[in-house]
């Protein structure tokens, strides 16, 4: 009996010998398998960690990159503003030294402004008289205007340049115009023909009185035969017929 128990013993543990490698195999593999799923879900976290990193590296490196750009652009609108801050400075110095010398030029200028009106007016009163009024005006036009303070010296100074152009163009035009006039102690309405300033004639609108300026005797002497002369240069002043010979009397020039 004791030597069929023992086989018997022998026989389970043997049994359980052999059951064991066929059970831990399948044990094995399942964790091997869950182990593998655990790494390959770390894997794709990892990944995308990875992914997710480079992307915000791209990102970083681009933004880097513009940064470099901009800081470029800058540098360079940087040192434009650099020389338009030098020329600033150059510009500021020599309106400065304008400046400066505006009240130095205003000193000076006045003084000969007023010597020129002074001029003119005296010219006027010497000139053959025409357009008298309309020319005296013009000069207590002119003094007026140099006492006003709210009129700057470049003003004045080129309204008094205009001034005299204006009466230099005197000497070169021909018109005509409607003046009254003191002739043999009676008041008329004459037409008046200048010619620049070698000529100044009147004619009534009859036609029946003519007379023309003697500037040696600083008067009016008759010309009543040059009446038709007087009238053709009276029409061609006011362009009703074109431009034509005229004779008419003239101061003859001065001996020098």
């Amino acid at each position: 009996m004791r030597i069929f128990q023992g086989a018997t013993t022998i026989v389970c543990v043997s049994l359980m010998l052999i059951s064991i490698p066929m059970i831990l195999p399948a044990q094995v593999l399942s964790q091997i398998l869950e182990t593998q799923t655990e790494r390959t879900l770390i894997a794709q976290e990892s990944q995308v960690r990875v992914d997710k990193v480079v992307t915000q590296t791209r990102s970083m490196e681009d933004q880097y990159r513009a940064n470099l750009k901009e800081i470029d652009g800058l540098r360079i609108y940087n040192k434009l503003l650099e020389l338009q801050i030098e020329n600033q400075e150059r510009v500021k110095v020599d309106l400065e030294q304008s400046i400066a010398n505006v009240a130095i030029v205003n000193r000076q200028i006045v003084p000969v402004m007023t010597r020129m009106i002074d001029s003119l007016e005296q010219f006027i009163s010497l000139d053959v008289p025409f357009l008298n009024q309309e020319r005296t005006d013009r000069v207590e036009a002119l003094k007026e205007l140099m006492s006003r303070q709210d009129v700057t010296v470049a003003e004045k100074f080129r309204k008094v340049t205009e001034a005299y152009q204006i009466e230099n163009d005197y000497g070169r035009t021909i018109e005509t115009y409607k003046h009254t006039l003191d002739v043999d102690g009676a008041i008329l309405e004459l037409d008046f023909l200048r010619i620049g300033r070698i000529a100044l004639l009147y004619q009534s609108v009859d036609g029946k009185i003519s007379g023309v300026w003697n500037q040696g005797t600083q008067s009016w002497d008759d010309a009543s035969s040059q009446r038709n002369q007087i009238k053709l240069g009276l029409r061609i002043a006011k362009k009703q017929v074109p431009p034509d010979l005229v004779i008419l009397p003239v101061d003859s020039p001065e001996a020098a």
